[in-house]
């Protein structure tokens, strides 16, 4: 059985490969083609940290995810996630390939977003706010600039400075949260907070808001007032069990965003959107295939 390094991943997954295999798995998740049990996950107390499994198979693909998240990894200077990703032949059960995960979670994640934004979203926005200035806030601005081109992104984070380097590397400027979300078009909020960090009555009507933080089944980055908003999910069964941000509000959920893309639950353009992204198996076995298929094609 190979094993797969992160060099090795990251020198053949690219975002405009993955940002349609993200797409198709999410239209073949929310019809039926995938099996995949609610994700395992419980609190590792004495470091604060979460440990969890997930398995998904479909007809091309069959594997499970170890996922380490541990939040206070940020201030340790560490990925806050870390993974493996085991791929077997859906055929056989053959074992095919080990591979690190932690980058295929930071681009498929975002992906995803960008998978969502390009199919609500219209075509001429420009305006993107970014909350967290992480690993996750700059692989949104990446991902979302293949579906968009935004022209005035707007970061900010808990700690300003971390917003500034960021707000440099990716041409946009640092600013106060209320300032970074007021009139944005697209509003991604990816944090570690168990606590609500964007104030729904800071939102234009019409603005698309991805999260994709997650600290723990009963922690939230959104409030009420932007839970009230038209919400899509990844996944029903999920967001039920995992979702801070459904559970503690008890948000309405008008779709899964496999259900949007295919058609089948179409979103008025005029909308204002949440879409709470929790993660989900079937697309870290996505996209690991992907990364299997380019390397041994």
């Amino acid at each position: 059985m190979r094993y797969v390094d992160e060099p090795t991943v990251a020198s053949v997954l690219r975002m405009q490969d993955l940002i349609p295999a993200m797409r198709q798995a999410m239209i073949d998740f929310s019809q039926g083609r995938i099996a995949q049990p609610t994700r395992r996950i419980f609190a590792v107390p004495p470091h604060g940290g979460f440990f969890g499994s997930m398995p998904a198979a479909s007809p091309s693909s069959l594997g499970a995810k170890l996922v380490a998240v541990y939040p206070g990894n940020a201030a340790k200077g560490l990925h806050t996630h870390m993974a493996v990703i085991v791929l077997f032949r859906p055929e056989t059960g053959e074992p095919l390939a080990m591979m690190d995960g932690r980058l295929i979670t930071e681009m498929r994640t975002a992906a995803v977003t960008a998978a969502y934004v390009d199919a609500v979203a219209a075509r001429g926005v420009r305006s993107l706010a970014i909350l967290g200035a992480g690993t996750q806030g700059k692989s949104h601005v990446e991902a979302l600039s293949h579906v968009r081109a935004f022209d005035d992104i707007r970061i900010w984070n808990r700690t300003r400075q971390r917003a500034g380097q960021l707000a440099a590397a990716v041409g946009g400027r640092a600013t106060p949260c209320e300032e970074a979300v007021r009139g944005a078009e697209v509003v991604v909020v990816a944090t570690s907070a168990t606590e609500p960090v964007l104030d729904g009555r800071w939102l234009r009507p019409g603005a698309k808001v991805a999260s994709v933080g997650w600290s723990g089944a009963d922690g939230a980055e959104l409030d009420a007032a932007t839970m009230s908003h038209l919400v899509l999910v990844d996944s029903r069964e999920g967001a039920a069990a995992e979702s801070g941000n459904v559970r503690r509000f008890n948000a309405e959920i008008h779709a899964e965003l496999g259900e949007v893309l295919a058609g089948s639950r179409p979103v008025a353009p005029d909308a204002t959107v949440v879409f709470d992204s929790i993660g989900m198996a079937c697309q870290d076995i996505a996209a690991a295939t992907l990364v299997y298929g380019l390397l041994t094609a």
